[in-house]
């Protein structure tokens, strides 16, 4: 599953991550790498996906939220 499937409220540990090696540097760069937990806070009309990982709130895209592997799905 990707994070842009997955249920606001949620945490989800980032199994992979499959995108553009400047994208999947700059998210690295963020705190989100493989074996990461995540909790999905919201998700907009427009697909954006709003999350909390290592304490900080982050925002990305529907293309970005697809090529993001999550597993799991615990309810927080």
């Amino acid at each position: 599953m990707t994070l842009a499937d997955g249920k606001v409220g949620c945490t989800y540990r980032v199994t992979k991550i499959h995108l553009e090696e400047n994208t999947e540097r700059r998210l690295e760069a963020l705190g989100l790498t493989e074996g990461t937990n995540v909790e999905l806070l919201n998700r907009k009309r427009s697909g954006t996906s709003i999350f909390n990982v290592r304490g900080t709130r982050l925002a990305v895209g529907r293309q970005i939220a697809q090529g993001i592997t999550v597993d799991g799905g615990t309810r927080q």
